[in-house]
């Protein structure tokens, strides 16, 4: 099928981040994709040669050309519209699609499956919510319908992001694999713990980082450029600490990473600290141990978001406690509830429940299989 997904990015790259896995994802799987997008600098290092148009099956198209009828009066028609996170689509190309359709199909082809692809949780709405329809009420597409459509991790959600080859990929990312690819990478290993840092500005990373240098394990920070690495900087100048780290940690400032690269980097890590909605969910998929570093919002809204992830990973009260103080949430955690020991973080007990909750999400099928599966029934 030929689909148009639309992503506005409002910041920090997650929302390109998702639009184009899903976009990679739907081309290796046969079907063709447009990508209308207002900052697609990203996409120079997050998947390299598609701006230049070598991506097979995507084609990246800019934001502003949706609202320019000369730019779509040849444009081929699509079967889907995607708009990633509520972005709204533009109505000179909704009008365009309007024309060439004719009510109800009348000038040969069918009105697009109109899909709202929404943000990730695990809270109890999004089953409630998951494909509901919502009647276009006015304008040029006035008793079209559009859906909503919410992964999540139940079966009664979209599932989540998934590549076909995937497993394979990780299987093969072997011991030595993993030499290999830290060597490629230039990351100066000799066989310490290796942590993966990417985060906005967490209160609790100097304690983290103090927590690492008094540990007896030997440990490798790798620092992703922007915010974290930003981060880092401040909090070691505040510690008074070189930025090569000192005690057990040392630390290595990373160049960006494309996709299948930071796979790769969350496959080799023994703890993972992630940020945002792609890289949670591939930090899941790598089955290894993980720290999610949630978006705060001013209304408190993402403690619950949290807490309600937790719930249904059924997380350990020892990863509960550290997740809820790397957010700054300690104040929202039950009686009696103990505080982390960065110096002595329990990896076992936290990968145990990784891997536990990873075997129960891969019993579903993947967002862009339950996506086109959705859409099929829906044309």
């Amino acid at each position: 099928m030929q689909w148009d997904i639309f992503c506005k990015v409002i910041d920090n790259f997650g929302d390109i981040g998702v639009c184009w896995r899903l976009c990679a994802d739907l081309a290796r799987r046969g079907h063709t994709v447009r990508l209308w997008v207002d900052d697609a600098s990203a996409l120079a290092w997050m998947a390299p040669g598609a701006l230049e148009g070598r991506w097979p099956g995507v084609q990246v198209r800019n934001w502003a050309d949706a609202h320019k009828p000369s730019a779509l009066t040849d444009l081929p028609p699509a079967d889907v519209w995607v708009e990633g996170f509520g972005c709204e689509i533009a109505p000179e190309f909704i009008a365009a699609c309007a024309i060439s359709t004719g009510p109800r199909g009348q000038n040969g082809h069918k009105p697009p499956v109109w899909i709202n692809l929404e943000y990730l949780s695990a809270e109890a709405y999004v089953e409630r919510c998951h494909a509901l329809p919502s009647p276009v009420m006015q304008g040029p597409a006035q008793g079209w319908t559009k859906h909503f459509y919410y992964p999540g991790f139940t079966a009664h959600t979209g599932g989540l992001l998934r590549e076909p080859d995937y497993l394979a990929r990780q299987t093969a990312f072997d011991a030595t694999a993993r030499s290999t690819w830290l060597a490629q990478q230039r990351i100066p290993w000799h066989g310490q713990r290796l942590v993966s840092l990417f985060c906005y500005e967490p209160p609790a990373l100097a304690a983290l980082l103090q927590g690492l240098m008094d540990g007896a394990a030997p440990t490798l920070l790798l620092v992703t450029p922007g915010r974290a690495q930003r981060a880092v900087q401040t909090a070691l100048a505040q510690m008074d600490i070189a930025p090569t780290g000192a005690g057990a940690l040392a630390l290595h400032w990373l160049e960006p990473l494309t996709q299948t690269e930071f796979d790769a980097l969350l496959w080799a890590c023994d703890l993972n600290l992630v940020r945002g909605e792609d890289s949670l969910v591939r930090a899941i998929w790598a089955g290894k141990p993980w720290l999610w570093h949630i978006y705060p919002q001013d209304d408190g809204a993402h403690a619950d978001k949290l807490n309600a992830l937790l719930d249904q990973m059924q997380a350990p009260d020892s990863l509960r406690a550290a997740q809820l103080a790397w957010n700054n949430l300690s104040d929202v955690a039950g009686p009696g509830q103990a505080k982390p020991d960065w110096s002595s973080l329990p990896l076992a007990e936290w990968s145990a429940a990784a891997h536990d909750w990873r075997r129960t999400l891969l019993q579903a099928d993947d967002l862009s299989s339950q996506l086109t599966n959705f859409v099929l029934k829906k044309r």
